[in-house]
């Protein structure tokens, strides 16, 4: 979405925190959250960002959701379903007086149904959906987890029921419908705005059915929401939440101290030692369901021969780069799940960090006097990427000594994000948060087939038949131990075809004030504030 639609439809003047705290009234509680960035609209499946989720799981509740603060699949706007024998028919029992929103363009005549689920499956499903490319296209989740193959049919049986049959067993289909980007608009408000010539809207200005509404959202500056008082899970226990968009980490824990807000994300390492001393503070902290990568184009040359991808991969000092960077943050990683997750195979070992058997294997590669390439870095934080822009700098000068000369790149996120999807780069820095504790939404989603397609989340375009095979097999078999055995033969596959440098698994550390009653850490790394309270 273009940041001129944004501020023409949310044209408010910028708020200080203080003014917004005031101005809440002195019964009323308010949060203020320092995030880390905009979020790049109010549409939740077309986003991969954490920082988008955190502004869209406000406002929209899912069919089934995860547990707060773990993996566990739990009633949501559905509230309960069944599965056939076979594992291919999915019925789902929606709750019965759950209210939306509105907004100054749409007050609901009716409250969710089945047509809201069916819409918001067939806004990503269908391209007939008139709201097919309203905004974007690019239903990237969907698209990723190979939805578009494995839905046969949605169908209403009645105002309350939703039947969805698959065309094959899909082990992790349940925690997928609990995943952000499977957050449910109202069919009735997409209408509306439709008739009115401003489809868009509904993205823009959003109505949902989650704890919070709406109130303002000015782009770098702040997003404003209230309690919604009709919230099916019952009202939240803060009445105002507020979003203090702060993009620099030093800024974030300036503000934490002065109390200008109550909890922040992704601090900078080398702060931590000051945080953990504030007697004001509390620093919840557990390791993190994450990994930061250096993703080679493997549909680019050079690096459509596994031998440069090895060498580059040999030519960098790992250690280094987990001491000077992540320092007490970060462990060194050598496959492309944590080590937390189920199914992880301890067993690899990883490339060693060898300068010259680097050169010799460029020199058999057709590149004795060395190369050059781009090196992507990201221009925002995470806990699996504290600062991209060092980490480029250290890889440039380790490469530079086995003859491959990178020039460092970066674009401001979205453009970032885009420009890698759509497969731009040689070789650039991305990483991942799980969003479900299923290996496959890393091992599929990330180096799947059909996620290497343009758009998709698999930006080393991996596409490699012997180790698709294992990934897509374990989709479909119930037994977990039978899924763990192929996941482990996947990552043997995927460590010696090398499609990514693995960097990194953070811990996830969250900095709070100790008047935050009650945040939970959430195994996803998002951050949600519905059964969070505040001392007065």
């Amino acid at each position: 979405m273009k940041a001129s639609n944004l501020r023409k439809h949310f044209a408010l003047a910028a708020l200080a925190v203080p003014v917004l705290l005031a101005s809440a009234g002195a019964s009323a509680k308010t949060l203020v959250y320092c995030s880390e960035g905009s979020p790049e609209n109010f549409y939740p499946a077309i986003n991969t960002t954490g920082t988008s989720f955190d502004a869209n799981s406000q406002i929209y509740s899912r069919i089934v959701e995860f547990e707060r603060g773990t993996t566990k699949v739990v009633p949501g706007l559905a509230e309960k379903w069944t599965i056939s024998p076979d594992g291919l028919e999915y019925t789902f029992f929606l709750r019965k007086g759950v209210k939306w929103h509105s907004n100054k363009n749409f007050t609901p005549s009716r409250d969710f149904n089945a047509d809201d689920m069916i819409f918001a499956i067939n806004r990503q499903w269908k391209e007939d959906s008139p709201f097919f490319k309203v905004t974007s296209s690019n239903h990237s989740y969907f698209n990723d987890m190979g939805m578009p193959k494995l839905l046969k049919s949605v169908v209403k049986v009645d105002q309350y029921t939703v039947k969805i049959v698959l065309n094959k067993p899909e082990a992790p289909f349940l925690s997928n419908l609990a995943m952000e980007y499977a957050g449910i608009q109202s069919q009735e408000y997409a209408v509306a705005m439709l008739q009115k010539g401003t489809p868009e809207k509904i993205d823009q200005e959003p109505i949902g059915t989650g704890p919070f509404y709406l109130v303002q959202y000015q782009k770098d500056a702040i997003i404003r929401y209230k309690a919604f008082p009709q919230f099916w899970g019952g009202k939240a226990k803060i009445d105002d939440l507020v979003f203090s968009i702060t993009p620099d980490a030093s800024v974030r824990w300036a503000k934490l101290q002065k109390g200008e807000c109550h909890i922040m994300p992704y601090p900078n390492p080398a702060d931590l030692e000051a945080i953990r001393k504030d007697p004001n503070i509390k620093v919840l902290e557990q390791a993190g369901l994450n990994v930061g990568y250096l993703a080679f184009n493997t549909q680019k040359k050079p690096f459509d021969d596994v031998r440069v991808r090895k060498a580059i991969s040999m030519g960098i000092n790992k250690k280094a780069i987990i001491d000077g960077v992540y320092l007490s943050t970060g462990v060194a990683a050598k496959n492309p799940i944590p080590p937390s997750m189920w199914s992880y195979n301890d067993a690899i070992k990883d490339d060693p960090y060898d300068p010259e058997g680097a050169k010799k294997l460029l020199a058999q590669a057709g590149f004795p006097n060395g190369l050059s390439t781009d090196l992507w870095a990201m221009p925002v934080q995470r806990p699996y990427n504290p600062n991209a822009k060092r980490i480029a700098e250290l890889m440039q000068a380790d490469l530079a000594k086995i003859g491959v000369k990178a020039e460092i790149k970066s674009f401001e996120w979205g453009e970032y994000r885009k420009r890698m999807q759509n497969g731009e780069h040689q070789m650039g820095m991305l990483g991942w948060t799980g969003d479900n504790g299923d290996p496959d939404n890393f091992l599929n989603t990330l180096l799947g087939c059909d996620s290497a397609k343009s758009n998709g989340s698999n930006v080393a375009k991996f596409c490699y038949q012997p180790y698709e095979e294992l990934v897509q097999k374990a989709k479909t078999v119930s037994k977990q131990a039978d899924r763990d055995a192929l996941y482990k033969k996947a990552q043997v596959i995927f460590k010696e075809q090398a499609p990514w440098y693995t960097i990194a698994h953070a811990v996830q550390l969250k900095p709070m004030s100790n008047k935050v009653i009650d945040f939970k850490l959430s195994p996803f790394g998002r951050h949600t504030f519905y059964g969070v309270d505040i001392k007065e």
